[in-house]
């Protein structure tokens, strides 16, 4: 597995600062959710670098890889504005050689009907996609609807080839499941791990609230073990998600403490 960080977690870093984080931490990779207190990470980019090819030159041989840009679209209840951010990021995304744009599952019910809107979609980023001959494709995260293996099972039979970010902290806490029986039901799609810690008493936005790693009950040691044992080799992230969740303690801080009690 690589071992990844969301900068979801250091919301106002800049670009360099978050690639300098995990360097620090010898984790070798990222995933760009915000930087500089934004999630409009196209118009970031544009800011900062200009244009794609700059920004790529700057990161040629970078010792950080960065593996997906988070857009905030979601298939279910797709907006003009959530489209045209994404579409703004791909060409960002291909000159860097990222692989994925991370997407929201989106809805309520994980219904036939919510299936039809996501997979229409899906169907038009796949066209545009061929269109523009991009190399880049969806993940789609288990965040709103899909939350147990079975929905996520009726999701996949719905929209067959769809890649999956699996939140292991959101099945597990709001669908009940033992993530080592979610992976082994859902693990021949995902391509993307989301990894944190809670415990059960109510915070300002959930009925939980997200602890330092090893602090709750979120069973990490046997979810990494299957994981390790299944060989998988894409990234797992610790998502911190201090930019939703301010009074969770400095990003810095929680790796130091997962590594110290070699949590992750």
């Amino acid at each position: 597995m690589l071992r990844c960080l969301s900068t979801l977690g250091c919301p106002e870093a800049t670009l360099d600062a978050a690639l300098a984080l995990a360097a620090r931490h010898q984790i070798g990779a990222v995933e760009l959710r915000t930087l500089a207190g934004t999630v409009e990470l196209a118009d970031y980019f544009a800011r900062e670098f200009g244009s794609p090819i700059r920004l790529a030159e700057k990161l040629r041989g970078a010792p950080v890889q960065i593996v997906a840009l988070n857009a905030s679209l979601h298939l279910v209840g797709a907006t003009d504005a959530e489209r045209a951010q994404l579409l703004a990021l791909a060409p960002w995304a291909e000159a860097l050689d990222v692989r994925w744009l991370r997407v929201f599952d989106g809805g309520s019910r994980a219904d036939a009907a919510e299936f039809a809107d996501a997979a229409a979609t899906l169907s038009w980023w796949r066209e545009l996609r061929a269109e523009r001959g991009w190399q880049v494709d969806l993940m789609v995260e288990t965040h709103d609807s899909l939350i147990t293996a079975a929905t996520v099972q009726r999701f996949l039979a719905a929209l067959p080839g769809t890649a999956i970010l699996w939140d292991a902290h959101h099945t597990w806490r709001k669908g009940g499941e033992d993530p080592v029986a979610t992976w082994r039901a859902i693990r021949a799609r995902v391509v993307h791990v989301h990894v944190k810690d809670s415990i059960a008493v109510p915070s300002a936005r959930h009925p939980f609230t997200y602890v330092q790693p090893g602090d709750g009950g979120f069973p990490m040691a046997p979810l990494l073990a299957t994981l390790r044992a299944d060989e998988f080799t894409g990234p797992v992230s610790l998502e911190w998600e201090k930019m939703w969740h301010p009074y969770l303690p400095p990003l810095d801080e929680a790796l130091r403490v997962a590594a110290v009690r070699g949590w992750w």
